[in-house]
């Protein structure tokens, strides 16, 4: 479940008042392992997720990042004609996190999972130029159309980057890794095939070079009609749909590609009750009979209820 260590869990929140800011916590790798496996624990999901954050990765290139409570990630912004990162710096910088993995990896039933991920290119260079979230990734959009040859060497920066810190991750313990692209869906077609299709094709064969059994899953958000050309032409093996993708689409255009994951809207894990059964049921019936990892169709919110997940669990193990 995206997000499964997160705020809604009370022993999350009380681990996460230890660790000092966020970031101390995504690089202390005793306390990331404990919020990592308390979902385990309570819930018994098939996968541990690591936990940390798509940001270390530009924080690892030198990029000034900190977190402001109740509004989210602040950056300061890349100038893209004058970029002054530091790749050959990643790796030590995320060794707090690649010791987590394997920590994790060890103190983890051996029957369940251990995902890694990375966030993409196109949704790090979003908050990387913004310095911040925003509604429409209008700044990263512009920069993309006024500056193209920066536009690819920041690519280009990350995509190396990004290969790096996920082999690392393999190699320290995780079963695959995950693509996170959440602001794939603010691009024209042209701009989903330049900032999406060819960053993650280069990641995922990079990768493989590296780790010839590397098992990817992409997410990118909003995708919709794109996601066929995405899982041809990036070989994932498994792709995250949305809660917006019809769930008709997805089982006769993507499932017969790759395996499908997702896709429950996380409100239902605030709102329960019989919704959210018949919405359960619409993803099991819908996409059951194909390759399916059940997922939320996004990551769950804080408000979301620790009753609501039992439930949503007890749904889907054919429990309730």
């Amino acid at each position: 479940m995206m997000r499964q260590a997160g705020r809604y869990l009370p022993e999350y929140r009380a681990t996460r008042a230890k660790a000092g800011s966020f970031l101390d916590l995504c690089y202390a790798p005793a306390l990331a392992t404990e919020v990592t496996l308390q979902p385990i624990r309570r819930f018994g999901f098939d996968a541990a997720i690591l936990f940390s954050d798509i940001l270390v990765v530009p924080h690892a290139l030198g990029q000034k990042v900190w977190f402001v409570e109740g509004e989210g990630p602040r950056l300061e912004p890349v100038d893209l004609s004058r970029l002054s990162l530091e790749p050959d710096r990643l790796l030590a910088r995320l060794e707090p996190v690649i010791e987590t993995v394997s920590r994790i990896r060890a103190e983890l039933p051996e029957e369940t999972t251990l995902l890694g991920f990375c966030g993409a290119p196109w949704t790090l260079i979003t908050y990387m130029i913004a310095g911040h979230g925003t509604a429409d990734q209008l700044p990263a959009r512009r920069a993309a159309l006024i500056d193209p040859e920066g536009m690819d060497r920041l690519v280009d920066v990350l995509v190396n980057a990004s290969i790096d810190y996920l082999t690392a991750q393999l190699r320290a313990g995780a079963d695959a890794v995950q693509i996170f692209d959440t602001w794939a869906g603010v691009l024209d077609d042209a701009g989903f095939q330049r900032l999406v299709i060819e960053p993650t094709k280069r990641i995922v064969a990079g990768l493989r070079e590296r780790v010839p059994d590397a098992r990817v899953i992409g997410f990118p958000k909003g995708a919709g009609g794109h996601l066929p050309a995405y899982v041809q032409e990036t070989g994932v093996d498994a792709v995250g749909i949305d809660w917006q993708a019809s769930l008709d689409f997805a089982r006769d255009a993507v499932q017969p590609l790759a395996a499908v994951q997702g896709n429950l809207d996380p409100l239902h894990l605030v709102t329960g009750g019989e919704a959210l059964d018949a919405a359960v049921d619409r993803v099991l019936n819908r996409l059951g009979g194909g390759r399916l990892i059940f997922n939320l169709g996004h990551g769950i919110t804080p408000d979301g209820l620790i009753d609501n997940v039992a439930r949503m669990l007890a749904r889907v193990r054919g429990r309730l």
